[in-house]
């Protein structure tokens, strides 16, 4: 398969990895339900930058945070899909990023996370690699 069909695919991939990751955020979501620890990340308040923040605000602002640079992630494969298929070798350094890391967000998802982030990027990161060995 040609690098640049591989790197659409991975596009569509990144998308889906930025839906569900924030349709998982909407709510106070936990795999164990409301529990004390969500309690607590929500009563206990501090004051940051003049502003009152919680735990939660915290965690779910950089939950966020990670939707929208998966979404980036998806609009950059896209268009780099164009480069590698009118030039290949100018587009390979960009692509051998996107695989490195890829492959450190499975790794990291797997010591830190649970199995459908892990699945999404070693799929992903498989994926990337494809193209970066495709001709």
């Amino acid at each position: 398969m040609k690098p640049f069909v591989i790197l659409r695919v991975a596009s569509g991939l990144s998308f889906l990895f930025a839906l569900g990751h924030t349709l998982g955020a909407r709510r106070s979501w936990s795999p164990v339900g409301d529990n004390e620890v969500l309690q607590a990340m929500r009563s206990v308040q501090f004051r940051v930058g003049g502003l009152s923040r919680s735990f939660l605000d915290f965690y779910l602002g950089f939950g966020f945070l990670l939707s929208v640079y998966l979404l980036l992630q998806a609009v950059l494969l896209w268009m780099l899909a164009g480069l590698a298929r009118s030039n290949p070798d100018g587009a390979r350094p960009f692509v051998l990023a996107f695989t490195a890391a890829s492959v450190a967000i499975t790794v990291l998802s797997w010591r830190f996370l649970f199995p459908v982030p892990t699945v999404f990027a070693a799929v992903l990161a498989i994926c990337i690699g494809l193209a970066l060995v495709g001709r």
